[in-house]
């Protein structure tokens, strides 16, 4: 008889790029260790963004199982919206649990690493195999801190996550303590994998690390970027993966017309801000786990917006003012387009950069290889 190829069910969260980034960071250690592993990433997620991290085969399932907050940029939410899809979710949570575990069940998978769906401890539950998760928060927690009527769609989701077997919590977390069984691990995310000299050619970059400046502000994006107050720095250049953003002479468009015609047959789809990372002395961006974590992996000093309605962006906050070098802005001083930060040093960490692990990454990959070929 033909040995079951390894398979595993990969169950992302339909929040932004950050879940998706972290996890497809962590299959593709997985790949790494064991190419006979077959990862099947269930998230409506692009395609283009999971062949950024994975270079070898992989299935992708586009299916949605939870909405994580209805944004119309990093930083602006609609609640009601939130509510509403949350509620037809639950309403479906039968016919979506039957047909995913019916999927796991034909397709002879072993187990589910989900960051962090609730219902995929449910699918799992009933399709007979374990249910593994990694986040550093869950969405109760998110849930809970606005109350009302979100406090019922709250329980729900904790009583989902009771039904896991095994949650690596990551850094910057909150207690997560509805899960039965946490292991603490080390940050997460992806490895540079490009010659820096290749970039500074590719990008047309000439100023050093001190006066280069990564702007990126996830999936989403923000509405409005101050760039005008750019012109102030001219002798600094500054990298974006914004679209939208204005042509100015010191400002590059990553994917941008310019460096699109200097590229040639390589595919900038599949740059990514960690690959530019080494080539800035700062990185600008909104409160989100992937970002601090990559850029905390490579110290690299954090410019970070405030965010007072989600409960996860205080516990990011503290967490890169104790492991990072930091500057902390509140979006109205942001918005007022001066980025008369830079002029300013980063302060230092509290605790010490050296002081956090890095190794969640690999720790995760190593435990699921493991499981899958025991």
């Amino acid at each position: 008889m033909v040995k079951a190829r390894p398979t595993l069910y990969v169950a992302i969260t339909n929040h932004g790029f950050g879940h998706v980034t972290r996890t497809a960071s962590v299959v593709a250690a997985i790949q790494a260790r064991c190419p006979e592993i077959l990862p099947i990433l269930v998230t409506t997620a692009p395609r283009w963004l999971l062949a950024s991290y994975l270079s070898d085969h992989f299935i992708h399932r586009p299916r949605s199982f939870d909405v994580g907050v209805v944004q119309s940029d990093s930083l602006n939410m609609d609640k009601a919206a939130t509510l509403a899809k949350l509620r037809e979710i639950r309403a479906r949570e039968a016919a979506i649990v039957a047909a995913e575990a019916g999927f796991i069940e034909q397709n002879r998978v072993g187990l589910v690493l989900a960051d962090i769906p609730p219902l995929a401890a449910r699918i799992a539950r009933t399709a007979g195999v374990p249910a593994w998760m990694l986040s550093n928060f869950g969405w109760d927690f998110i849930y809970r801190d606005w109350g009302g009527a979100f406090s019922a769609i709250a329980d729900w989701i904790s009583g989902c996550y009771q039904q896991c077997d095994q949650l690596f919590r990551l850094p910057f977390h909150e207690p997560m303590a509805v899960f039965p069984r946490i292991t603490d691990v080390g940050l997460t995310g992806g490895t540079p994998r490009y010659d820096l000299d290749f970039l500074r050619q590719l990008l047309g970059l000439t100023t050093p690390p001190e006066r280069t400046v990564l702007l990126t502000f996830g999936g989403l994006g923000l509405q409005q970027i101050p760039y005008a107050g750019l012109a102030a720095f001219a002798d600094w250049q500054f990298l974006t993966f914004d679209t939208q953003a204005p042509d100015l002479p010191n400002l590059i468009a990553v994917r941008g017309p310019a460096i699109r015609a200097r590229a040639g047959d390589f595919d900038l789809k599949r740059l990514r801000p960690v690959d530019l990372m080494p080539l800035c002395g700062r990185v600008v961006s909104k409160p989100g786990f992937s970002t601090f974590a990559e850029a905390c992996r490579l110290s690299i000093p954090i410019v970070t917006l405030t965010r007072d309605d989600f409960a996860e962006a205080a516990i990011l906050i503290n967490g890169i003012q104790d492991y990072a070098y930091h500057q902390v802005l509140t979006p109205d001083t942001f918005n007022q387009g001066t980025w008369a930060f830079l002029h300013e040093p980063p302060h230092p960490p509290r605790r010490g950069a050296d002081m956090i692990a890095r190794d969640g990454t690999d720790t995760i990959a190593q435990a699921v290889v493991e499981a899958l070929l025991a």
